[in-house]
């Protein structure tokens, strides 16, 4: 029992300094990151971002990030800089430079062949008075008071706070652009998180079968349609196939318990009024989030007030949506 009081108070201090040294960043975001920020937005290449050791990991990360907001970037690592990768750096490109000292020996080989190619350079640094931050255009600084490490050795939080001074960038730079939900689906088409931003509604329905029924429908024929289609539910219609009301497999055993002569019985009998609905037109995400809110499995699509069909919850599970 003490052993595990201690890895959680372990825990609760790794979380604690960590915690503080980003809400710390928010008093350090100057002049220089704004700069910073119009640079990139006035530049006609790309963002190099580079590092060595764990910054140059948070340097693959941010540059992920900002290609998946819309700002071009690539990654260069600084040991292979000096030998070769130089070469994909372009003249109107901007190079962030990731490094909690800012004076370990590679900075300090990368700088000047950095500055001879005439780009612009950016610092992402925690030591302000450093070689590298001293040499840069911009800085951006993310000074800690220590690291989490209680050696103060191994990069825990200084790496934390490069990683959300990087994240403050890339929002800012998503945000200056107009950057929005549509332009993100246009970089994201894979996966669950594509299909949130794309997919409708229309396309979850096209390979179902509709049952409905009109109000005086008879339960026989009732519980034949929503066995031959297969989704657990009708909906109930007027001539006009405008909505009247649903019947699900749930209905139908609830009536079984009540005072309910099935021989004489009608849909509209036994049916729910004002069913939830969802448009044809809207994305499957928010059907799922209409599913999640009431608690239900399935909901009735119209198209201009007419039914035009269901959308269950297996179909969101079915392409992934959850």
């Amino acid at each position: 029992m003490n052993l595990a009081k201690n890895i959680k108070n372990i825990a609760q201090e790794v979380l604690q300094n960590e915690s503080l040294a980003v809400q710390r960043l928010i008093d350090y975001l100057d002049e220089s990151f704004e700069a910073c920020v119009h640079a990139i937005l006035a530049s006609k290449g790309r963002v190099v971002i580079t590092g060595i050791g764990k910054s140059a990991i948070i340097a693959n990360k941010m540059v992920a990030t900002l290609n998946s907001t819309g700002t071009p970037s690539l990654f260069m690592h600084a040991a292979d800089a000096i030998h070769g990768d130089l070469g994909m750096i372009q003249k109107e490109d901007i190079v962030i430079c990731i490094s909690k000292s800012g004076n370990t020996p590679e900075i300090k080989v990368l700088v000047p062949l950095l500055k001879r190619r005439g780009s612009q350079l950016v610092a992402l640094v925690s030591n302000t008075q450093s070689y590298l931050a001293k040499q840069a255009d911009f800085i951006l600084n993310a000074t800690i008071g220590e690291e989490a490490c209680p050696n103060n050795l191994a990069p825990t939080t200084s790496t934390t706070a490069h990683l959300a001074l990087g994240d403050a960038l890339a929002v800012c730079l998503l945000k200056m652009r107009n950057f929005n939900d549509r332009d993100f689906a246009e970089l994201h088409p894979g996966g669950s998180l594509g299909k949130q931003l794309y997919l409708k509604v229309s396309d979850l329905v096209a390979g179902h079968e509709v049952p409905k029924v009109k109000a005086t429908t008879s339960l026989r024929e009732v519980i034949f349609e929503i066995s031959s289609k297969r989704l657990g539910c009708t909906a109930v219609v007027d001539d006009n196939d405008h909505l009247l009301g649903i019947i699900t497999d749930g209905d139908l055993r609830r009536m079984l318990q009540q005072d309910v002569d099935i021989r004489v019985a009608k849909a509209a009998d036994i049916m729910t009024r004002s069913p939830k609905t969802i448009a044809l037109d809207e994305f499957a995400v928010k059907a799922l989030h209409v599913m999640q809110e009431k608690s239900i499995t399935q909901l009735v699509v119209t198209d201009n007030e007419k039914v035009a069909g269901f959308v269950h919850l297996h179909d969101l599970l079915k392409e992934g949506i959850i």
